[in-house]
Parts: structure tokens; sequence; C-alpha cells
């Protein structure tokens, strides 16, 4: 950990009074944070797998044995949380139970099963002057991770950066300071305990804004990347002021289209479940389309079955007349993150137009369609440029270890390097490794 009175600053594990600092005080302790990742990613770098797999199993095993001590964080966190009259899918994403906690320590031994991508040769091919070219998976250096109230991302975020070799940089949002802190003090464990640098995985414990700032503005060169994961406010925030290059994770605006040659049996509870399931997630569905073919059959059982699960509808004209618990949809219901029991209905005419309406009111997160027509699920495929496109299944199948990722950072919506889950892969870069027998340029 960090030496001297700055590691109270930044690294500290008291998990009551997160410190606050002036400008300065900031300014100077984010630049030690830098420094300190950049020397643990050179370390990290050349660590073998067995190493880091360690190190993971260490924390995995430390979380277990600390749930008790995690659950009294989180509760402060929480209580905290409710006090200030947070909306219930805020207090969803905040909270945790032992079965929450046992998962988190499940992903990250997931993550050290993983095949460890450092190293992985993608291609390799032999010019015809006798030149041996390969392209090399390795580590992307430092990065950097603002996120809000998920505490297990605290986990997830320092768990994928370690095994791709990355040093990690978190930022947590104060709302679950205690619960990240305690968290990870569990990772640092499990560094410790593997004979790598503790500060391979840091957490920022001031919450000023301008700790954001100093990650943003790159910490002297040392960030080489930066995951925003949160509301829109953040990520815009993260995309107008970083220098440094971002993945971007926008807002989870997902839809689920119903067309008139899908199967009821099969869209009634992949939409109640696309909604419902976790109604706090990014990729719980927000906006259901129903095609005007299959209006008689299919609209008023789909409906219903949101209704009666405890979903607050918002709808057209048709999906009012279906029953009377449904309320008039805004036009700007159409293209709104809920994150709470809330769905926009509307109906559309066939495929075509769902997919102008994905791509006038979506995010490029995730959007599915639901039919037994495979013209119809290729057009949809093909058509809406989502980082993610289901086919009859429930849009809260976005995620990285639903995808066998062990875990994901964010989904991310953008379309250079990473798109879609931000898992240990996409945490890596490449380098070109040319070997030849004392070949030199013609003039």
């Amino acid at each position: 950990m960090l030496n001297g009175p700055r590691q109270v600053a930044i690294g500290s594990h008291d998990m009551n009074k997160p410190e606050r600092f002036d400008k300065d005080d900031t300014a100077s302790a984010m630049r030690e944070v830098g420094r300190a990742a950049r020397a643990a990613a050179a370390e990290l770098a050349l660590a073998p797998a067995a190493t880091k797999n360690a190190a993971l199993r260490a924390a995995a095993e430390t979380l277990r044995a600390r749930a008790p001590d995690i659950l009294a964080a989180n509760a402060q966190d929480v209580a905290a949380a409710k006090a200030a009259g947070r909306p219930d899918s805020f207090v969803d994403r905040l909270l945790l139970n032992d079965k929450r906690i046992e998962g988190i320590a499940s992903s990250l031994e997931e993550i050290a099963a993983l095949a460890d991508p450092v190293g992985t040769e993608l291609a390799q091919w032999e010019r015809p002057n006798g030149l041996k070219i390969s392209r090399v998976r390795v580590p992307i250096g430092v990065i950097g991770i603002i996120y809000e109230s998920r505490p297990n991302v605290t986990a997830d975020a320092g768990a994928l950066a370690l095994k791709a070799g990355n040093a990690a940089i978190l930022r947590g949002g104060s709302e679950s300071h205690h619960s990240s802190t305690a968290i990870h003090a569990c990772l640092v464990a499990g560094l410790r305990a593997a004979e790598l640098p503790e500060t391979a995985v840091q957490l920022v414990q001031t919450t000023s804004r301008e700790a954001v700032g100093e990650m943003l503005r790159g910490l002297d060169g040392n960030i080489d990347v930066i995951v925003p994961r949160g509301g829109r406010s953040l990520v815009e925030r993260v995309q107008n002021e970083a220098r440094v290059p971002v993945f971007a994770h926008l807002e989870g605006i997902c839809h689920t289209y119903v067309d008139r040659g899908a199967d009821l049996d099969i869209a009634v509870p992949i939409v109640v479940n696309a909604k419902m399931r976790r109604t706090g997630v990014c990729g719980a569905t927000e906006t259901l389309l129903v095609d005007k073919g299959a209006h008689e059959d299919y609209l008023t059982p789909l409906v219903k079955a949101l209704l009666d699960a405890g979903c607050e509808v918002r709808g057209d004209a048709a999906a009012q007349a279906v029953d009377a618990r449904v309320k008039a949809a805004r036009d700007d219901d159409y293209g709104k993150e809920f994150l709470e029991p809330i769905i926009a209905v509307k109906m559309v005419d066939g495929v075509d137009e769902a997919i102008a309406h994905i791509a006038a009111h979506g995010s490029q997160h995730t959007d599915a369609i639901i039919t037994e027509c495979n013209g119809t699920a290729e057009r949809f495929i093909q058509r809406v440029d989502s980082a993610i496109v289901l086919v009859n299944a429930s849009t809260q199948f976005a995620d990285g270890g639903e995808f066998g990722m062990g875990a994901e950072i964010g989904i991310a919506t953008g379309k250079l390097h990473a798109r879609g889950p931000v898992g240990v892969e996409q945490l890596t870069s490449f380098k070109y490794v040319v070997r030849g027998t004392g070949q030199t340029r013609p003039g």
C-alpha cells in the first residue's frame, strides 16, 4: 500500500470515514496512486498465470470468511441510501446479502479458471523475405474504473484487470463506500497472499469529485484507459473531460420486439423476465414493441402478464385499450431508462418499424426479437446496430458472466476496441513480434 499520510487519503480501509481533501492534496495523492499503479502494472505484465489465479482464489476465500463484516458495512450504505430517499431500484443495486456475496466470490473463482489471455498468439504468418510475424496479446497497462452504486463492481473490475495483467484504479460511488472498501480489502488480502504488489488494485477512498477529474486527466500519463459504469451524467462527464481513451458504457435502453411469428408460450415469460427479473440492471427491457399483425392474439396476454407481475405499463392507444390499468405513454417514455418496474409499450407495423424505432430511441446496448421466423430474425440481427442482439431470449442475459466471461466491467456500446461485455480479453491489447535471420530492407 502507499506509504506515509497519503495512505489514509487514498488507500485507507477505514470503513467509517471517507476522507475529503482540498484540490491540491487530492491531486498530489492521486498522482502517487498513478505512479504506484504504473509500477505494479510492470510487474503484473510478467506475472505467471498461476500467481494471478492464486491471488483471485485467495481473495474469494477471504470474501467468504469476511462475509459478516462485508454485510455490516453494506448495511451502513443501505441505511444511508434509504434515509436519503433513494428509489427501491437504487437500493437493490446497492444491496448485498449472503447469496450475492457468494456470487461475487464464485465470480472471482470463475475468472481465475479462465484461460490467461496474456501471451496468446492471435495470428502468425511468414513474409517472402523470411520474416516471421506474429500478433500477440499483451496487457493494456493501467485501467481506471469509475462506477456508481454497485459494490460488486469493485471485485469484478479488480479481478478482470488483474487476470489480464493490468493494474486497476477503482473509484466507486460514495453511496457504496463502506461496501466497496470491505470488498477491496479482500482483494488486497489475495494480492498479499500471492506476493503480488498490493497497489495492483487500488481503491480511491476520497469522495472528492476532484479525484475523478484527476483520473480523467490521466494521472501524469499513468492511466491508459478509463471505463465508466453508471448513469448518463457520469458517462457524459467522462466522455467530455477524459484525456485518455474511454470504453463507453451508455444507458441500457433495451427493447424487446414480439413479432407476429412469435410463440406466445415463449414470448410471455421472456418479456416478464426481461423487465422484472431485476429492474435496476442495464440489461432490463425498458420498451416492449409488439407487431400489429399479432394484435389480437399477443398484446393482451403480454400486457396483462406485466401488470400482474407488478409492472407499471405506459402504452399507446392500443395498449391502453387492453387494460384500464395501462397509463398513457408520453413521447419521452420511449427512449427512457426507467431502472424501475415501469415499461413503455408500443404497437409497430412489423419488423422494419421495430428496427426503425430502436434506431431512433435505443442506446445500442441490448435488443431482442421473439419470433419463430428465421428470415425475420436474421433481418433483425443484421439491421439492429446494438452491441448485443438476442433472438428468443431475455435481455437480462446481457451480462459477461452469462457469456462465460466470469464477469464484466460493463457493456461497451462504442465500436472501437471493445464492444459488448468488457471481460478479460477486452482488457488486453496486442503487439507485433517480428523474428528475422539478418534481413535488411532494400533501398
